[in-house]
């Protein structure tokens, strides 16, 4: 947590909530999208995710964010309106998306949601931080429990031809989970380059594709790879993951 000394939440973030792909009434009688029944660890989220969240059935303990089953999650925001008693310690925090009531409970025997721990940010780094590892964390796990295909694309947008030295060429899967976006206007080795990234990027495996497979597999230059991931990166479609050499699709 931090002072109103060392930050101005409204000045910081007016207009700039989260928006997340929730519904903003949890009563709505709409069918909840489909959620992933896995429980995740502890999540970094912001309120305004919180306040359109909903009740995950009738497993009381957890809430859905992004179709994700939560349980444990962490914020960062400014406190106001601290009120302390003999049973507990309740507080109002505000981190520019909306305010939450949260509540500290000194005997830890009671069996409801209560705050773990509550700790002051010594570095102002950790703010923007946090904010864009939610941003992260929605888009990844949108993309797991949605999928591609629940943004109905058209079949079009994605069958880029890809160039294949055995078979000339090859179109690109209009049903693969990789392709988020058309790659027309690229440069031909950029495409090619982001191309083989979607189809050979596993989800689960965090070191990507190794720069001296896409020069081996795509039949180009080294450096001609190495200036297309710098130009595919510097758009923010690609990234470098364990180090210089691995690239993940964004």
């Amino acid at each position: 947590m931090f002072s109103s000394s060392q930050f101005d939440a409204t000045s910081a973030f007016s207009g700039g909530g989260f928006m997340a792909s929730q519904p903003s009434h949890l009563n709505d009688s709409s069918p909840a999208p489909p959620k992933s029944r896995e429980t995740q660890g502890l999540v970094p989220v912001t309120v305004k995710q919180i306040s359109e969240a909903y009740q995950s059935g009738d497993e009381k303990s957890n809430f859905v964010i992004n179709g994700v089953d939560l349980n444990n999650v962490t914020l960062v925001g400014m406190v106001y309106e601290i009120a302390e008693r003999n049973t507990d310690v309740s507080f109002t925090l505000d981190d520019g998306t909306g305010r939450i009531k949260c509540r500290r409970w000194v005997n830890e025997t009671f069996d409801t949601k209560e705050m773990e721990e509550v700790m002051p940010v010594t570095n102002f780094d950790e703010i923007p931080f946090h904010f864009i590892d939610c941003i992260h964390n929605h888009l990844r796990t949108k993309v797991k429990v949605e999928g591609i295909s629940s943004a109905h694309p058209s079949a079009d947008s994605y069958n880029t031809p890809v160039r294949n030295a055995s078979n000339g060429s090859q179109a690109t899967s209009s049903n693969s989970v990789y392709a988020q976006y058309s790659v027309d206007g690229l440069k031909d080795c950029d495409k090619l380059v982001i191309e083989y990234i979607q189809q050979h990027s596993d989800m689960s495996d965090e070191r990507g594709v190794h720069v001296n497979e896409l020069a081996r597999e795509l039949k180009l230059p080294l450096d001609k790879i190495m200036l297309s991931l710098k130009t595919l990166g510097d758009d923010g479609l690609v990234y470098s993951t364990i180090d210089e050499d691995h690239y993940k699709q964004a």
